[in-house]
């Protein structure tokens, strides 16, 4: 059993996953990441990024994440493309479930991001990643100048049509219900390129290479066009990833994992980091300041430290 024991079992391989690896296998612990997929998540659909710290040149977020896995796997983490399905973490060896195999750790980090929503709309996953967005922070400034809508009634939507109305020309707020989940003296619903329109559904997103309309539906069955760039969908919320857990560790109403500072959750020896806690600011370069944290917290509790190691080099 010892051969087969991790020092650290890493859930999720996103930039909070891997920057865990990358320090959890440098500090010389025994280290595997657990991935669904390479080439998913939020990072991975992105089309650009140009202000991760370090960045010479504008990046795809496939691209910079295949930078971050490269890192921990030349540190000496290992990395497994492979479905979770259910955890045992209570017990001082953390039992991590796939579909053909169990893992076992000391420790475990959960980093399975919140992109917990299938794609419901026609033409949302063709198109993700080349107008269709989860994320106006990381990709409103490609739309400089242009019309873009939010799909959404929440405080999140409408917080984010806000933020987007910076920097497109005109921004549609498409809310399916006739009432938004705000105050109607919410700030954003004041701003001079932001309209709002109620009762709406989106039946689908068209277009080529890129975004280029959506077709909507309102209450009375009226259909209609409408020609824009982009569509950021909040729907539904960005839901954590959290359901192979089956509520064995402590979630806050919004179903996200709850941690302290040092990305310490309600069970001994697991820790949490990424968009999976629900962070405020959903940003890759929070994401891998998170998952350094957890890895200096894991090598703390793997090896009874009263204090992290700071690690400069």
């Amino acid at each position: 059993m010892q051969d087969s024991l991790y020092d650290v079992v890493i859930i999720g391989g996103g930039p909070a996953g891997l920057s865990a690896a990358q320090y959890a296998a440098r500090a010389k612990m025994k280290t595997i990441v657990l991935d669904k997929s390479a080439v998913a998540g939020a990072i991975a659909y992105a089309s650009l990024i140009e202000n991760y710290p370090g960045l010479e040149r504008p990046l795809s977020g496939r691209e910079l994440l295949d930078i971050f896995r490269r890192q921990a796997l030349e540190f000496g983490a290992e990395y497994v493309e492979t479905q979770v399905i259910g955890a045992a973490l209570d017990g001082n060896v953390k039992e991590v479930f796939t579909m053909d195999k169990t893992y076992q750790g000391k420790t475990v980090i959960i980093a399975t991001g919140s992109m917990g929503r299938k794609a419901t709309i026609k033409g949302e996953a063709e198109l993700l990643g080349r107008g269709v967005s989860y994320c106006a922070v990381c990709d409103a400034a490609f739309y400089r100048g242009k019309t873009v809508c939010v799909l959404g009634d929440s405080e999140e939507a409408v917080k984010e049509a806000g933020y987007l109305t910076r920097f497109a020309e005109t921004v549609y707020l498409i809310s399916p219900s006739q009432k938004l989940k705000v105050p109607e003296d919410h700030p954003s619903l004041s701003l001079e390129n932001l309209t709002v329109m109620k009762g709406s559904t989106v039946t689908s997103i068209e277009g080529n290479e890129s975004v280029e309309n959506i077709h909507l539906k309102d209450t009375q069955g009226v259909e209609s066009t409408l020609e824009l760039s982009a569509v950021f969908v909040y729907l539904h919320g960005s839901k954590p990833i959290v359901d192979y857990l089956q509520g064995s560790i402590d979630l806050s109403e919004e179903e996200c994992i709850t941690t302290n500072k040092m990305t310490e959750t309600s069970l001994p020896g697991v820790f949490s980091a990424g968009d999976v806690t629900c962070t405020e600011v959903r940003q890759v370069v929070v994401a891998a300041a998170q998952g350094c944290v957890a890895a200096l917290s894991a090598e703390k509790y793997v090896f009874n430290k009263k204090k992290s190691k700071y690690d400069w080099h």
